[in-house]
C-alpha cells in the first residue's frame, strides 16, 4: 500500500495529494500511451539524503518519451529539479519517486492527435523493500511465466512505457496466484528476458551472466550499476542468451531493479538454486550495492544527487519549474 503524502508535483505546481486527479477520458488511461520512471532516494549513514542516479533515470524518461514521439515541455534539468522539489515538499529523507508522462482527454480515439495533450506528474512516497525485507535476506521463490515477453517489433521494448506493463501484471498475478513471489518471462524464442519488473542475473562460479543488451529487456539502471560493481570487484560479467536450463543449473540467481534492489532467488519452478539460499556472490554484490546507496562507498559518489529534505515545504504555489 502506498503511504499517502502531502503533495504531488503536476505540470510545475505542487498539488495536494488528494487533488492530484486526471479526467476519466485521459488518453493514457484508455490506451496506455505514456511513460514513467521509478527512482529511489536513500538516507546515507552520515545523515545526508541522496537520489540514486537521478540524471540517468531522467535521461531514460526522456528516451521513453522520444520513442513514443512525445516531446516533454521541460528540460532534463527542470525534471531533475522537480524530482528533488517533490521529495522536499513531502519532507522525505528517503523515498520513491514516480515521474509519469501522460496524455489528457483532448483525444479519445487511438490517435493521440497532432499536438498531444501532454502532462508530467511526479509523486513521491515512502517505500521499503519491494519484494519484502525478508526477501533480501532469505531470497524468493519464482516461476517461469506462461506469458511471453513481447516481440521487439510488437512494441518499443527499450521504453519504460505505461501499456507495456500489462504483460508484467499478468505474469505477476499468475506467479502470486500459484504461491510464488515473482515470475520470469521468456521471449518469443524461449530465451530468458526478465522479471515482471526486474532484470535478472545468474552466477556460475566466478562468472556473472545476464541477458544480452539486445534482448527484450529494459536497460535497467540498477542492472548497469551491478555490472559496474561486479567488474570493479574482479568478477567477469557476460551478456548472452540464457535458457531455462541455465537458470535451473546456476549456482545463484538474483533480480535487480530500482524497486527490487538486489533480491536473491532461492528457487525457480520448485527447483532449488544452488544450496537453496542466497549465495556468496549475490550477497557480496548486495552488500556492495547497499554500501553505495548508504554512502559508505565514496568512489561511487558520482551516482548521488544530494538534497536536504528540510528545505522548502510546499504551500501549493508555483515551483521554479513552471509549465512551458
Amino acid at each position: 500500500m502506498i503511504q499517502k503524502e502531502k503533495w504531488i508535483w503536476m505540470d510545475g505546481r505542487m498539488v495536494p495529494w488528494d487533488e492530484a486527479n486526471v479526467h476519466v477520458l485521459s488518453h493514457t488511461l484508455h490506451y496506455g500511451y505514456g511513460a514513467f520512471e521509478g527512482i529511489r532516494s536513500y538516507l546515507h549513514d552520515d545523515g545526508r539524503s541522496a537520489v540514486f542516479r537521478l540524471p540517468d533515470h531522467v535521461d531514460r524518461l526522456f528516451q521513453s518519451a522520444h520513442l513514443l514521439e512525445l516531446g516533454l515541455p521541460f528540460s532534463r534539468e527542470e525534471v531533475n529539479e522537480a524530482c528533488i522539489e517533490a521529495l522536499k515538499a513531502n519532507g522525505l529523507a528517503a523515498g520513491y519517486i514516480r515521474p509519469l508522462v501522460y496524455l489528457g482527454p483532448a483525444e479519445v480515439g487511438v490517435y493521440p492527435g497532432d499536438e498531444p495533450d501532454l502532462h508530467l506528474a511526479i509523486a513521491t512516497w515512502k517505500w521499503g523493500a519491494y519484494l519484502g525485507g525478508e526477501a533480501l535476506k532469505a531470497g524468493i521463490r519464482v516461476k517461469v511465466s506462461t506469458y511471453t515477453k513481447f516481440h521487439v517489433n510488437s512494441v518499443l521494448v527499450k521504453g519504460k512505457v505505461v501499456g507495456h506493463y500489462v504483460n508484467s501484471v499478468l505474469a505477476k498475478m499468475e506467479a502470486k496466484r500459484e504461491g510464488y513471489t515473482e515470475g520470469i518471462l521468456l521471449d518469443h524464442q524461449g530465451y530468458v528476458a526478465e522479471g515482471s519488473g526486474e532484470n535478472l542475473f545468474l552466477v556460475r562460479g566466478k562468472t556473472i551472466v545476464t541477458p544480452e543488451d539486445g534482448a527484450t529487456i529494459l536497460d535497467g539502471i540498477t542492472r548497469d550499476s551491478i555490472i559496474t560493481l561486479a567488474r570493479d570487484l574482479g568478477y567477469e560479467v557476460e551478456k548472452r542468451r540464457l535458457t531455462r536450463n541455465d537458470l535451473y543449473t546456476s549456482d545463484e540467481v538474483f533480480f535487480t531493479g530500482t524497486a527490487a534492489e538486489v533480491t536473491p532467488i532461492r528457487e525457480i519452478d520448485r527447483r532449488a538454486i544452488g544450496q537453496g539460499r542466497p549465495g556468496p556472490v549475490t550477497l557480496e554484490l548486495q552488500r556492495a550495492f547497499f554500501d553505495v546507496v548508504s554512502g559508505r562507498s565514496p568512489a561511487y559518489d558520482r551516482w548521488m544527487t544530494y538534497y536536504s529534505p528540510k528545505d522548502g515545504a510546499s504551500d501549493g504555489r508555483e515551483t521554479s519549474t513552471a509549465h512551458v
